[in-house]
């Protein structure tokens, strides 16, 4: 699949959907999709980027991953930053950490979740929930500063 095609397949996957704040899910994926660009991330990881929450969110099966036309870097990227029930904050930062070029997709989608202007828009409990579950995130991953 070409990156454009990916870009379609999960804009397409997560039609309706929106964000904490209402926003359309889709600004989301655009957004951790460029961040990794900007990181200097390769087409693979920006092609995981943008559906780097499709199997979590059910937006697509593990299985369309498994036969759809992608390498299986960028596959195993998706796989590893796609949280599991029950899983424990440790084993999953360990699979991104084991996963060549799935730290850098995570790094962005955690950088784009704690923006502090998406950030804003919610309620003072949330807001302060999701900081420190990110910032927790980011320590276990080695993300500093």
């Amino acid at each position: 699949m070409t990156l454009a095609q990916v870009e379609a397949t999960a804009r397409a996957a997560h039609t309706g959907q929106t964000d904490k704040a209402g926003r359309p899910y889709a600004e989301h994926l655009s957004a951790v999709a460029e961040g990794v660009r900007a990181r200097g991330g390769d087409d693979e990881q920006i092609a995981a980027a943008w559906l780097h929450d499709a199997v979590e969110d059910d937006a697509l099966s593990a299985q369309w991953l498994s036969g759809a036309a992608l390498s299986s870097r960028t596959k195993d990227i998706v796989l590893a930053v796609t949280k599991r029930a029950g899983e424990p904050p440790e084993a999953y930062a360990a699979r991104i950490l084991a996963t060549p070029g799935a730290l850098l997709v995570k790094e962005s989608d955690l950088a784009h979740n704690a923006d502090p202007v998406r950030l804003a828009v919610l309620d003072e409990a949330t807001r302060k929930r999701l900081t420190e579950k990110y910032a927790r995130m980011r320590a276990l991953l080695g993300l500093v500063g």
